[in-house]
């Protein structure tokens, strides 16, 4: 008993680190080291995925691989992927503007978004008290952004599509892979969409970032640090995904969605600490708001179902 809550305890953690590290280093790669090539830095952490989601499933056997049954599977496969791309980018490209505070406070709006798609694509309907819960959700990033000593217009419009794209996302799984047949895990998911990604990611980093690749290798040259930066960027970005599928396994639904609200206040709290990015009381609760309608908004869908 004991060596189980140690063990989830340490996933926790794992859990917490990698969320929090990836999006600090990204930051930092993106706005204070000046590598400003997101489209580049998202290849690299897909190519990570494509590597170690193979290791971890064909290798060391983390998860039974599930196989790819048609090819209708692999087209709605890639067209996640395809969405996936896009919000990662988004989220990337957000960081060189806005920062990471206001980056999640944004970020927490994803069941605004997730609701409005659900509805859009599959007529489901929630409870009215489930819908009257995304008032203080999305109230409070407006209270937030009028708030945000380093508002940048750009910056925040970006981030918005990467929320939407998130949601959108996840909408379209559970629309595309309904089918018992067709139903993968996120580690066997994770594993086929990764290549697919960088298969669209490679032409648009040479084409949208030009010369992208010596520039690296000569910055390389002059510093070897950044190659170190984004080989572990790259390896967190995969242990996200590892930690986030054993969390979910090891915990119940109702201790991942606590862990989650808690996730994004502690990755606020710990960007302002090490960026000293400004912020302001009226940015704060607008936050805090916007996570006060999250918990409602969850237990409000608990309650309904």
């Amino acid at each position: 008993m004991g060596s189980s809550r140690w063990f989830t305890i340490g996933l926790v953690t794992a859990w917490y680190s990698s969320n929090i590290g990836v999006l600090l280093l990204n930051k930092y790669l993106l706005s204070n080291y000046g590598f400003r090539y997101p489209i580049f830095l998202t290849l690299c952490h897909m190519l990570a995925c494509s590597l170690l989601s193979y290791a971890a499933i064909a290798w060391l056997k983390l998860v039974p691989m599930q196989n790819v049954r048609s090819r209708a599977q692999f087209v709605k496969i890639s067209a996640l992927s395809l969405v996936f791309c896009a919000s990662v980018v988004s989220g990337n490209v957000s960081l060189r503007f806005i920062p990471v505070s206001f980056n999640q406070a944004i970020g927490a709006t994803t069941p605004f978004f997730t609701a409005v798609f659900a509805y859009m694509m599959t007529r489901r309907k929630e409870a009215l008290l489930t819908y009257l819960a995304l008032i203080p959700v999305v109230g409070g990033v407006v209270i937030a952004s009028g708030g945000e000593p380093s508002f940048h217009l750009f910056g925040f419009l970006i981030c918005i599509a990467a929320t939407a794209a998130r949601a959108l996302k996840s909408v379209l799984q559970g629309i595309l892979l309904s089918s018992e047949g067709e139903k993968l895990n996120s580690m066997n998911l994770l594993l086929y969409m990764a290549p697919v990604a960088v298969a669209f990611l490679l032409p648009a980093a040479l084409l949208m970032e030009e010369n992208v690749v010596s520039i690296a290798l000569a910055l390389a040259r002059d510093d070897v640090r950044i190659l170190w930066y984004l080989i572990f960027n790259s390896a967190l970005a995969y242990l996200v995904n590892l930690t986030n599928f054993l969390v979910t396994k090891h915990t119940s639904a109702l201790t991942l969605q606590v862990l989650g609200n808690a996730k994004g206040a502690v990755a606020v709290v710990v960007s302002i600490l090490i960026f000293r990015n400004p912020v302001s009381i009226t940015g704060m609760l607008g936050y805090c708001l916007t996570v006060i309608g999250v918990i409602l908004y969850s237990e409000a869908r608990k309650r309904s179902k």
